[in-house]
């Protein structure tokens, strides 16, 4: 389902701009596992905050130290399992703790295939989302176009190519990770259109 045409662009990014389209499609999703962690009292919603706070620092080089091979450990403690919770709010927020893991990687080491897999997974999020709203009278074909053509998809594929031009844009690291940030934290709003806000 994903776009070809993103994927090969992703090729052409350096270290830090791979881990930085992580980390924005990660910060976009993390309100869906803020949500569910506040309201089923799981995991540590603060200590998930903090690490990807602290990729945003690395990113930005302040001089803040974090050890991501750690962190990692910490992370996945805080990944749902979905056999325990039979609802349907479980999957996207572990798909926002898995996407921070692959930011993680990423930062450790570099790997397109990794960050493909995350705006993969995100683009998949969106499309189960929709697809629960959608009429179950319709036809695979129905709902394929109802999903591509939704509001929420169009958003996210906008997201993901808005997040390829500022990267790929004549400006400064440092304003790059500002708007890229700005931009994936999108008023508190998922890529869900979901907000934690009590």
């Amino acid at each position: 389902m994903s776009d070809q045409s993103l994927d090969k662009e992703f090729y052409d990014l350096n270290d830090w701009q791979l881990a930085a389209l992580c980390a924005a499609l990660s910060e976009r999703m993390f309100p869906n596992f803020a949500l569910f962690a506040r309201l089923m009292e799981f995991g540590d919603v603060q200590q998930v905050r903090r690490i990807l706070d602290g990729v945003w620092d690395h990113l930005g080089n302040s001089g803040a130290k974090m050890n991501f091979e750690v962190q990692l450990d910490n992370v996945e403690s805080n990944m749902p399992n979905l056999d325990e919770y039979d609802m349907y709010g479980a999957s996207p927020a572990l798909d926002a703790v898995v996407a921070l893991c692959s930011t993680l990687n990423t930062v450790i080491a570099s790997d397109p295939g990794e960050v493909i897999n995350v705006a993969n997974m995100s683009r998949e999020s969106v499309a189960t989302f929709i697809e629960m709203t959608a009429d179950d009278q319709i036809s695979d074909e129905e709902l394929v176009r109802y999903i591509n053509t939704h509001e929420l998809m169009q958003q996210e594929d906008d997201f993901q190519a808005v997040i390829l031009e500022i990267l790929q844009d004549d400006i400064s690291r440092t304003e790059a990770l500002s708007e890229l940030r700005e931009l994936a934290h999108n008023d508190g709003y998922s890529n869900l259109g979901i907000c934690d806000s009590e």
